[in-house]
């Protein structure tokens, strides 16, 4: 069973909408995508998100498992990326975030190789 959390966040991503992705966070929230630094804050968030959706022609998130401990989830994926040639390529995905108090995302960790995706 998906989370309603994940759900709603996972569509948001699969719009390609960045703003809309960047509201399940709390102000001062903060992302990180495999080893690149944090993006720290609501608007960071977004327009890093804005700026990875610009270099893709879609996405597709299909959760494997999900598992919510307390605050804690951790979903493993399959995402299949659209490149801007319309080529579709399939990879593995976890994420992991930590819920505050507001209900809302306090940090997000994402880890991947899109190596294959801009091959």
């Amino acid at each position: 069973m998906t989370s309603a959390l994940t759900a709603a966040a996972l569509q948001a991503v699969d719009s390609l909408d960045a703003k809309g992705f960047a509201e399940y966070f709390a102000p001062d929230g903060k992302i990180t995508f495999g080893n690149v630094p944090a993006l720290e804050g609501r608007n960071a968030v977004e327009a890093g998100c804005a700026g990875f959706f610009g270099t893709i022609g879609g996405m597709q998130h299909d959760i494997v498992n999900e598992w919510v401990v307390g605050k804690d989830t951790i979903v493993e994926l399959a995402v299949t990326y659209t490149r801007k040639d319309g080529r579709k390529v399939s990879i593995p995905v976890v994420s992991i975030w930590t819920v505050g108090g507001t209900g809302l995302i306090d940090e997000y960790r994402v880890f991947f190789d899109l190596a294959p995706v801009f091959a």
